[in-house]
């Protein structure tokens, strides 16, 4: 078993649940494993002001991934210590196709989200992310001379499996188009993803990816598991991540990342087994 020194979390439906909360056998498991020098941290699509307090809540003061991997943050300033935007020609293609296909597209600034309408499409988002929206007159034109960090085109369930292939051939290999939640057809700069970003924060706490458990439950953790030593997949993971997963625990309201603390940190210890 891989000496795990740094444990990598995605966040909706991994560390939390749809009632946005961390369950206390989890937060107990966390605090367990960090008395023993286990390095904690996030890597999550949402915008830093939604992902803070849980971080808070199991005491990362480190860095964080952001923004699928876009932007990087430190929990206990707030200081933003890498940003990686979308480029402006990209995302203004990308709001205009959105458009026209009658799609919700949501912009961030300086870790702002930004919508034309207070609808139920951005609603599906705010009331997940429990952020404000600003409503502008026209996102093409507020993101004219703005980076936006990303941008996710909300639209139904249905809707979001094909719209997604639809992107993907409207930016080519210009922007890295993703899914976090299945309604959100997410839209990011080609150098941007989980894995990669996870990186930068594994060589912030000296620690290999080799050392690394990332524990993820969505398409947009595919790169997360690909780059981490140990790769646990949630048991409500869809196909495409479980076929990266070393390991597959259980769902977010079993305490999966519980169990996988259990399996490949407390059991590694108390058997004394390594395997390097």
């Amino acid at each position: 078993m891989t000496q795990i020194r740094l444990v990598a979390l995605d966040l909706d439906g991994t560390l939390i649940s749809e009632k946005l909360r961390v369950s206390q056998i989890v937060v107990d498991a966390i605090a367990r494993a960090r008395e023993t020098g286990i390095a904690f941290t996030m890597v999550t699509g949402r915008m830093f002001a939604a992902a803070r307090p849980f971080a808070e809540a199991i005491g990362i003061d480190g860095p964080i991934v952001c923004y699928q991997g876009a932007a990087t943050y430190v929990v206990q300033t707030g200081e933003r210590i890498s940003h990686v935007p979308l480029p402006l020609d990209v995302a203004q293609g990308v709001f205009s196709r959105a458009e026209e296909d009658g799609v919700r597209a949501l912009g961030y600034f300086d870790d702002k989200l930004y919508t034309e309408a207070n609808d139920e499409y951005t609603k599906a988002y705010t009331d997940l992310a429990r952020v404000e929206p600003h409503v502008v007159e026209s996102i093409v034109d507020f993101f004219a001379e703005r980076p936006s960090t990303k941008i996710n085109c909300v639209t139904t369930r249905e809707n979001a499996a094909a719209y997604i292939d639809r992107l993907r051939e409207f930016v080519s290999k210009d922007a890295y188009v993703t899914r976090s939640q299945p309604e959100f057809v997410e839209v990011l700069n080609p150098n941007v993803d989980k894995g990669r970003a996870l990186a930068d924060v594994a060589r912030y706490h000296g620690v290999a990816l080799e050392n690394v458990m990332a524990i993820g439950d969505s398409w947009n953790d595919v790169p997360l598991l690909a780059a981490a030593g140990v790769a646990v997949a949630m048991g409500t993971s869809p196909p495409e991540l479980v076929e990266k997963a070393d390991a597959v625990v259980a769902g977010v309201e079993e305490d999966g990342v519980a169990e996988a603390l259990e399996r490949f940190v407390f059991s590694a210890a108390r058997s004394g087994k390594v395997l390097r």
